[in-house]
């Protein structure tokens, strides 16, 4: 009123005076409006937008599982976290990503595509279990594609009736993106599908990175069969039935070969273990492997995790329960070729799948009769580290429902005694709980978080892993358990990330020297500020460019520094 009565003593006219006092009061309405509607919505896009990436940042490229073959799950060119912001003060929930279906696969990323008529944006990569794929803008969350991996009058699988994969199963695995393959860049999937006449239906499909169009002819029908007498054999060989499997272990790109690992829906038989490759530019399947082919079981499912690989091109993959032959031929192999619940290593050599080495315990017939996996858990594989007598070690690790962590020696396995385990290094009782999860690493420490266990850190000197932990977190973590993700610049500024699987889904963050150091957690903020969305098993956290990415049933939580 003050003012307006200045105004009218300046000279202006009154007229002016009146028409600025009513657009004033309509402008204060309008904010005090949309401030309402802001603090009141329930819709988890509709957010203040995130702030943007500090100039010239794009991040690291995330193009598989885990950050590399290896299944290290770090990034060690994380600029913009560090132990000193994030906090609940500074650091929080920016967006979730609504999308179609269950995220059971971890996000991928792709820094500065070219998207047609929309310019040059980090793209993030997300596939969900209604058999859809993703493009968004990775620092707004704009939808830039979406593509169906369903054929005409197709709909995505039932869940066979149990809850290991629900209420359907689209896509279920972390692709792999070849940034050069194609014109583009090829994003690889699998997905799966249930026809009109109740048929199902796995296929291989390859994705243009910029529009999600379908390339090299695909998708590729997934058929196969290998010679054996075990589950679902005729004439001498094992078949493939596509309703029998789903393909959860994160693909595996090598050599210019996309490899997948098969499962079973709900452990019913009939079913084997498979290994398949298909060329990446061609999508033609190039080679087959069966675990158990004169047996039964044997799956490759590792609660998600990627099949593993080193620079010599050999495959390392933990096999679930089932048949394993304890008659072992002249070279220590099983007679019948049956590797149930062993730590493997499979050659491709010429393109060739074949087992080359594998670890299998001692008490393997009790662990096989009880469904105590080895294969619940996924293989790392370490850097090259040297032991006491100056040896240059080629180790992996690899842990499952006993609770032991089993260290091999990559060049000689130690195969099979009855009587003993023949292996580099076990420390018995190592975890709490059984392993569903996958393992990380950074800078001579292993990370493992088992079922109702905190997360502990493993320090290895002498290429060795210490019998206990360094550090472990102040809490524990529900089924099934927790698989952590490092990020880091070079060796500094490292955190641990782990997602709770929860009614309500919880991020935490740890400094990653000192696991009993929290840094953040996804509940601090006062009014349910950065929860994000229901919890869902098997989520590994993805970061890069400053953000951190997490699956759950409905969506993508987008975490990173607040404005």
């Amino acid at each position: 009123m003050k003012r307006f009565q200045a105004l009218l003593k300046s000279g202006v006219p009154k007229s002016a005076v009146v028409g600025f006092s009513v657009l004033t009061t309509i402008l204060v309405t309008a904010f005090l409006t949309l401030h309402l509607v802001s603090c009141n919505s329930s819709s988890p896009v509709k957010q203040s937008p995130p702030p943007p990436p500090p100039p010239g940042t794009t991040g690291t490229d995330v193009t598989t599982y885990h950050n590399d073959t290896a299944r290290t799950g770090q990034n060690l060119t994380e600029t913009i976290l560090t132990p000193s912001n994030v906090n609940s003060a500074s650091f929080g929930k920016l967006f979730v990503i609504n999308v179609d279906g269950r995220v059971d696969a971890q996000p991928l990323y792709l820094a500065q595509v070219s998207i047609p008529n929309q310019g040059t944006r980090n793209v993030l990569y997300v596939a969900t279990e209604h058999g859809s794929v993703y493009g968004f803008d990775a620092d707004g969350g704009t939808l830039l594609w979406q593509v169906s991996m369903l054929a005409a009058g197709e709909t995505t699988s039932d869940d066979h009736g149990c809850g290991q994969i629900t209420p359907e199963i689209g896509v279920t695995s972390t692709p792999v993106i070849d940034p050069k393959a194609g014109p583009h860049g090829t994003i690889y999937v699998v997905a799966m599908s249930k026809d009109g006449s109740g048929n199902y239906h796995q296929r291989l499909h390859a994705l243009d990175v910029t529009n999600g169009t379908e390339e090299f002819g695909g998708p590729q029908n997934i058929q196969a069969s290998f010679p054996g007498t075990g589950d679902n054999s005729s004439g001498g060989n094992v078949v493939f039935a596509p309703g029998q499997y789903a393909e959860r272990a994160g693909l595996l790109l090598l050599n210019g070969v996309v490899y997948t690992g098969w499962t079973s829906h709900c452990d019913s038989r009939p079913y084997t273990g498979w290994v398949m490759g298909f060329d990446q530019s061609t999508l033609a399947q190039l080679s087959v492997l069966n675990l158990t082919p004169n047996g039964n079981e044997g799956s490759v499912w590792m609660s998600g995790a990627g099949l593993a690989a080193d620079t010599s091109g050999n495959i390392f993959l933990l096999d679930a329960n089932g048949t394993f032959d304890s008659t072992l031929d002249a070279n220590g192999f099983p007679s019948q070729g049956d590797f149930g619940n062993a730590f493997l290593r499979i050659s491709t050599a010429n393109q060739k799948l074949a087992v080359a080495d594998y670890f299998e315990m001692f008490n393997q017939g009790a662990e096989n009769g009880s469904d105590e996996d080895l294969g619940s858990g996924g293989a790392l594989l370490l850097p090259d580290f040297t032991d006491s007598s100056g040896q240059t070690r080629h180790l992996a690790v690899g842990a499952g429902k006993d609770s032991n962590i089993y260290v091999v020696d990559r060049d000689a396995m130690g195969k099979f005694s009855p009587s003993k385990n023949n292996i580099y290094q076990e420390i018995q009782g190592g975890l709490s709980g059984s392993v569903f999860s996958m393992p990380a690493y950074f800078n001579n420490t292993v990370y493992y978080g088992a079922v109702g266990d905190k997360v502990k850190a493993f320090a290895i000197s002498n290429a060795q892993l210490a019998g206990t932990p360094g550090s472990q977190t102040g809490n524990a973590f529900g089924y099934p358990g927790a698989t952590p993700s490092i990020s880091a610049n070079g060796t500094s500024n490292a955190i641990l990330w782990a997602a709770e699987n929860a009614g309500s889904a919880v991020l935490y963050a740890y400094d990653a020297t000192n696991l009993s150091r929290e840094l953040y957690n996804s509940n601090q903020a006062s009014g349910g500020r950065d929860q994000f969305g229901a919890g869902n098993k098997f989520i590994t956290p993805m970061i890069t460019n400053g953000k951190v990415y997490v699956g759950t049933t409905n969506g993508v939580g987008v975490f990173g520094l607040l404005q």
